[in-house]
């Protein structure tokens, strides 16, 4: 703890996001109701490059004598609570956070929930940047400057956290090259989903895990909502029977049905082609030439479905970028489970 106090300024901002297991420990009511009284809530769509419009809650502190630096989550899972009165019971990633000092935005990436355009799985990192093209470090480049641009008591220093998916639009947001960026924590981050990352190990494909998130989150959305997707009805509580009475893989694409995308996109990659090699969230840090921000890389022993992601991002940002503030946190946690219980 006492070597952590003496870290740099921005990896303090790092240690901040695994913060005091304390936090846990708090009345949710007593949470929600600090929430309230300490900060205010901002509803905003961000325009991006191409004017696709995202969706953006903004928690400012109420006390205007002070500035903050931004943190930023950017997820597919929703920033809900929707309405300008409508908060959230914490901030942050702990409890603890919220008394630190920062201002906490969360925002719905591209054609998820409430913002504009269309959602693409692991949107390939542009190698070549223009005024138009978009991928997921422009979208977090745009949302930064506008809330340099809006934001009065704002720093102009901003941290990304995120665990699991929102894990890998933070590694998106390292590639940036915004100025403002001065740390990235991507926890459980999805790295590689071919090689070992949730819906393949090593290219054998994980049936189970991929029908049963993609049946509701692969859910088309056309326009903007604040309802979510419909989970799949399993015929029984026994998902082993199920899956076994279910039988060919040709079954379960009947029962996807053919307007979940990335489903189709599954059954049409079964080997490591060109297409898979572009969504593997590390070769954006090949292709990267610009110094990154101080890193820390989160995961478990125990996870399940992202631990490739944990070591394989950390390992290539220590080859890709040696000079880079780069810190590797991994604890006996099953999935997030540093975030979801005191561990």
């Amino acid at each position: 703890i006492e070597q952590v106090k003496k870290l740099t300024l921005k990896i303090t901002l790092l240690t901040l996001l695994l913060g005091s297991t304390d936090g846990f420990a708090q009345d949710a009511k007593a949470d929600s109701a600090y929430v309230r009284n300490n900060y205010e809530k901002i509803e905003q769509v961000i325009p991006m490059r191409d004017g696709t419009k995202l969706f953006t809650a903004i928690y400012q502190p109420k006390d205007k004598t002070k500035q903050y630096p931004v943190l930023l989550n950017r997820t597919p899972y929703t920033v809900a609570p929707y309405g300008a009165d409508a908060y959230k019971k914490t901030l942050g990633n702990f409890p603890a956070e919220m008394h630190e000092g920062f201002i906490f935005v969360y925002q719905d990436v591209r054609g998820k929930w409430m913002s504009e355009g269309e959602f693409e799985d692991v949107r390939p990192n542009k190698t070549k940047k223009s005024k138009k093209a978009t991928d997921e470090s422009t979208d977090t480049y745009d949302t930064l400057e506008w809330l340099e641009k809006k934001l009065k008591n704002y720093t102009k220093k901003a941290g990304i956290y995120g665990i699991s998916y929102p894990g890998f639009y933070s590694t998106m947001a390292a590639l940036s090259g915004h100025p403002a960026v001065k740390a990235v924590s991507p926890q459980a981050p999805v790295t590689d989903w071919f090689m070992g990352d949730d819906f393949h190990h090593n290219g054998a494909f994980m049936l189970n895990d991929a029908f049963n998130f993609y049946s509701s989150f692969g859910q088309p959305r056309p326009k903007p909502t604040t309802i979510g997707p419909k989970e799949f009805k399993y015929y029984t509580e026994e998902k082993y029977q199920f899956y076994l009475e279910t039988g060919a893989l040709k079954n379960f694409s009947k029962l996807m049905g053919d307007s979940i995308k990335f489903w189709t996109d599954l059954m049409n990659h079964p080997n490591l082609d060109d297409w898979w090699k572009a969504r593997d969230a590390r070769v954006g840090f090949t292709n990267y030439t610009k110094q990154l921000p101080a890193i820390m890389v989160v995961g478990g022993l125990f996870d399940a479905e992202d631990c490739f992601g944990v070591w394989n991002t950390y390992k290539a940002i220590e080859k890709q970028s040696p000079g880079t503030d780069n810190r590797l946190v991994i604890g006996p946690w099953y999935h997030g489970q540093w975030y979801a219980t005191d561990g």
